[in-house]
């Protein structure tokens, strides 16, 4: 069985995450979508089972991907869970030069990791949580930026921090 881990942030989950989350489940038999958190951070906008929350309701149409959480090396996880890939998406080279490197730090300390690149689709090369977080933030419309099963979670917590 070949499983790979999607790992993140996801403060919030975004459509550029879903896609990648998509078609990871039809590249891999399990994807794993990773919530990582700092305990020593206290920055995230939402709760660590509020981000689980909202990926579980925006894949709860794919049968192979699970929700999970990790404080610690991506590495550990990826040796405890038996996985094989670790898929992250790729919006720009910006992103590409910190992916490399921190693919070739998975790849030192579990040697039968690979990192998988997905390229962003065009329409989400501009998203990220940040960009959702700071629009919102200001009052913008979000609607197309998030899956709609969770819009109004993220406005009903974004627009009040106004």
């Amino acid at each position: 069985m070949r499983i790979a881990v999607c790992p993140g942030s996801f403060d919030p989950v975004t459509m550029g995450h879903l896609d990648i989350i998509n078609r990871a489940s039809r590249l891999f038999d399990k994807v794993i979508v990773l919530v990582s958190f700092n305990p020593g951070k206290s920055s995230a906008r939402f709760s660590l089972e509020e981000r689980m929350d909202m990926i579980k309701t925006v894949t709860k149409h794919l049968d192979n991907v699970e929700v999970d959480c990790n404080d610690g090396l991506l590495a550990d996880y990826l040796k405890k869970t038996g996985a094989d890939a670790i898929v992250k998406g790729l919006r720009a080279v910006s992103d590409f030069e910190y992916e490399f490197q921190m693919a070739l730090a998975n790849k030192k300390l579990y040697a039968d990791a690979e990192t998988v690149f997905l390229t962003t689709n065009s329409e989400n090369m501009y998203l990220s949580s940040s960009v959702v977080k700071e629009i919102a933030s200001l009052g913008g419309e979000i609607k197309g930026f998030v899956p709609d099963e969770i819009l109004e979670t993220i406005k009903n917590r974004l627009y009040l921090a106004k």
